[in-house]
């Protein structure tokens, strides 16, 4: 036998205490720990977002009118009436149509526009694509009504430069219904882009270049790499654009107020945000425009929840 032999017997006979490895997960990170540390953030939220919505629901179930609120009357419970006298409306449907429509349009064209500029971003030298982003930055950073006040006055009838390029006269574009629309998107667009284009921008910049490369050397088009390469790639990244889209395009109310001058001629432009500012603060409705307001957020939440949902069963992490 060898002259350790003896030692490495005993030391074998030893029993070996199993104490945790510095590798093996701490029972803390089961625990409610990382709640603690979330708290704070919580309870911002829930004062800024969850006690509003809060307020707005039960509102929407009670009489709320001018007389309540100055105390001359009594608030009475008036359950889903209010909801009931909503849907019976037939305004409040052509209101919801030409929002959807609206807001549908809005989305599309502020994803093409940013999409085309972002691509266009890496095709460009330097110089060009910091003026291009300051200039995209300038648009996002300007106030909605300083913003919609300027295209007001680039599509003046009398003073307008857009009118006499076009050589269009005195034409108004915010007397037809379609032309307010559009001259309305138009600002929506340009003050919307910027977020797309630098967020889509920033997502073509981490797709590695080899591949972009490989697939120009087998001769594939600009639309092509865009198409089978890029948006595979991006989907994340243009699902969390499109949501945003949707969600700031759907509640427009600054641009269609200035703009239609509160909604249009006999409400022709109206939108269901500025259809609820005019039920509760024009006609003094705090109820019913509470419950065009939850109406909003459900279709909202639901709309949020089926895209995800749709992406979801195609494979995609989010």
């Amino acid at each position: 036998m060898a002259p350790n032999s003896s030692v490495v017997v005993e030391r074998s006979r030893v029993p070996v205490r199993r104490g945790r490895s510095r590798s093996s997960p701490r029972p803390w990170r089961s625990s409610g720990v990382p709640w603690l540390y979330l708290a704070p953030a919580l309870v911002v939220l829930g004062g800024l977002l969850v006690y509003p919505v809060y307020q707005l629901g039960l509102i929407s179930f009670f009489q709320y009118t001018q007389a309540q609120v100055s105390g001359g009357e009594p608030t009475t419970f008036e359950g889903f009436g209010n909801y009931s006298a909503l849907f019976s409306d037939s305004q409040f449907w052509q209101v919801l149509v030409a929002t959807v429509l609206f807001a549908g349009a809005c989305v599309v064209s502020t994803l093409a526009v940013g999409c085309a500029l972002a691509v266009l971003l890496t095709r460009v030298r330097a110089m060009p694509r910091l003026v291009l982003m300051l200039a995209a930055l300038g648009a996002w950073a300007t106030p909605a009504v300083t913003g919609s006040t300027v295209w007001l006055l680039l599509f003046d009838p009398d003073f307008g430069p857009v009118n006499r390029i076009l050589g269009l006269g005195d034409h108004s574009w915010t007397y037809g219904r379609l032309s307010a629309f559009f001259l309305v998107l138009l600002e929506v667009v340009w003050c919307s882009f910027p977020f797309v284009m630098v967020t889509v921008y920033a997502g073509i910049r981490a797709v590695p270049s080899e591949v972009l490369e490989a697939a120009a050397l087998d001769g594939a088009s600009q639309w092509r790499i865009w198409r089978s390469i890029l948006t595979p790639m991006l989907r994340p990244i243009l699902t969390v654009v499109t949501i945003q889209s949707v969600i700031w395009d759907f509640k427009v109310f600054t641009q269609i107020y200035v703009m239609t001058n509160g909604g249009g001629i006999a409400g022709q432009n109206l939108v269901l945000n500025v259809y609820a500012y005019q039920q509760a603060f024009a006609s003094s409705k705090y109820s019913l425009g509470s419950a065009i307001g939850v109406v909003m957020l459900l279709m909202l939440l639901a709309v949020t929840l089926v895209y995800l949902r749709l992406l979801r069963r195609q494979g995609e992490e989010l």
